[in-house]
């Protein structure tokens, strides 16, 4: 089958079409940015590129069209594409039939943790011998790459994917888990996000009751107990096990953690050993708990998952060290929600103790340009030493449709907001001090931020 992808650089759809070429599929794609590092790693798949949405596409006649949630009506190709119905269908929907359907799928869901916790599973059971597929939304460092169909050695039976709760396309308004048919869910956690396509909390539960209905009686949720949202969404009903994680009540699964940064791990009260790892933060340790408990269900040992988890290596942009100058050390992190943010910088904290950290934050997410949650924005960014804001309030694509320096305000002189990357570079630089830690969050590339605040730095 010969598909051609609308919307291929983006990290989902890259890795779709990743799976796709290693299926044996002729690929094709289009996008409106096509640049390192997605373009050429496509390339080097053998996979051919074209700048933009031209409707002279459907020149190249592939078998289906497939089709990106970047893009919506109006744009050339798609109206093209309508009007010759010619067939196409959505991402999700694609993986869903010729990935997933005979797969047994380990689905990870969440407002949080989604990227880190599938890396952490996909790691479980590679290094218990299952070879499984994968698709996440991130580069795990123990694999080296986002997607792959499976194993080296074997034709695996078993599939990790992110599971997101964002809309699946222009066409289809169901959150692309739901095609994705999980015989094993994680539901990691729940709160408001994505307020360009959901009005409130409650709507966002619905999307995630509705993922709960396709996992079937034979088939596990592994819930966090501590998230209320998360009880609500299981009190509408759950036709399969259930297994909470966490030390909320009722809880399965729970962790005791150490002043050293490991924990002990516990299920139904009896001790399953303890997690000695580099990582730090109790939001990393629920993820672990929830990827270890999900890997029981398909028959790895917790004692295996624990010590799998010694040599697990984290995430590319999840507090990764990008350099060291004159004594400062600059990180590169994902966190663009509140609650992420403040979660990061805690665990940043615990790792460096009472050294200075300097915050710089993009808020660049399509629910942070709404300013949707510009109030929480303060309290998420109070442990921090100081605080850079970077985004110019105005009419563009990526500008903010409110005030950053003004929504900072309540941090006081500790934080400044700039509309000029150079002019932040400059503040960061003249603040920063030897033994300082600045930490870079953001969910885009950050105009390459990281490279000049260290470029700079250099006597």
């Amino acid at each position: 089958m010969h598909i051609h992808i609308l919307g291929i650089c983006g990290t989902f759809m890259g890795g779709l079409a990743v799976l796709a070429k290693q299926a044996g599929h002729t690929v094709t794609g289009c996008d409106a940015n096509v640049y390192p590092p997605m373009s050429t790693q496509l390339e080097a798949q053998g996979i051919k590129l074209i700048e933009g949405f031209g409707p002279e596409q459907v020149d190249l006649r592939p078998d289906l069209f497939v089709i990106g949630n970047v893009v919506s009506r109006g744009n050339p190709l798609m109206e093209e594409i309508l009007n010759r119905n010619l067939p196409y269908t959505s991402g999700p929907q694609w993986i869903g039939e010729h990935i997933l359907y005979d797969k047994w799928v380990l689905a990870v869901a969440g407002t949080h943790g989604k990227t880190t916790t599938s890396s952490m599973l996909a790691w479980i059971l590679e290094d218990a011998g299952y070879r499984p597929g994968f698709l996440i939304g991130g580069v795990p460092l123990n694999f080296g790459i986002s997607a792959r169909l499976s194993g080296p050695e074997a034709d695996s039976s078993f599939f990790v994917i992110e599971a997101d709760e964002y809309d699946t396309a222009f066409f289809d308004k169901r959150s692309k888990f739901v095609h994705y048919r999980a015989k094993t869910a994680i539901l990691n956690n729940l709160e408001y996000d994505h307020a360009d396509i959901f009005p409130d909390l409650g709507a966002i539960e619905t999307q995630f009751h509705h993922l709960v209905r396709t996992v079937p009686g034979v088939g596990r949720v592994v819930a966090n107990a501590e998230e209320e949202s998360l009880r609500r969404v299981l009190k509408r009903g759950c036709w399969s096990e259930l297994e909470w994680f966490g030390n909320g009540d009722g809880s399965h699964w729970a962790l005791q953690e150490i002043d050293d940064g490991t924990f002990e791990v516990s299920f139904k009260g009896d001790a399953q050993g303890r997690v000695c790892w580099s990582l730090s933060g109790r939001h990393n340790q629920m993820n672990a708990l929830a990827a270890i408990a999900a890997a029981r269900h398909v028959g790895v040992l917790p004692a295996q998952a624990i010590e799998s988890l010694a040599r697990f290596e984290n995430v590319k942009r999840r507090l990764e060290v990008r350099g060291a100058v004159a004594g400062v050390t600059v990180y590169d992190d994902f966190a663009h929600h509140p609650t992420a943010i403040a979660t990061t910088i805690a665990g940043l904290r615990k790792k460096v103790g009472a050294a200075r950290i300097l915050a710089v934050l993009e808020p660049r997410s399509n629910t942070m340009k709404l300013g949707t949650m510009k109030s929480a924005l303060p309290g998420s960014l109070d442990k921090a030493d100081l605080v850079f804001g970077y985004g110019a309030k105005g009419a563009g694509k990526d500008a903010l449709g409110w005030n950053l320096g003004e929504a900072l305000l309540p941090l006081g002189d500790k934080a400044a907001a700039f509309d000029e990357l150079d002019k932040l570079v400059q503040a960061i630089v003249g603040a920063a001090k030897p033994g300082d830690h600045i930490l870079v969050m953001s969910n885009g590339g950050f105009g390459g931020v990281h490279r000049k605040i260290l470029d700079a730095l250099a006597p």
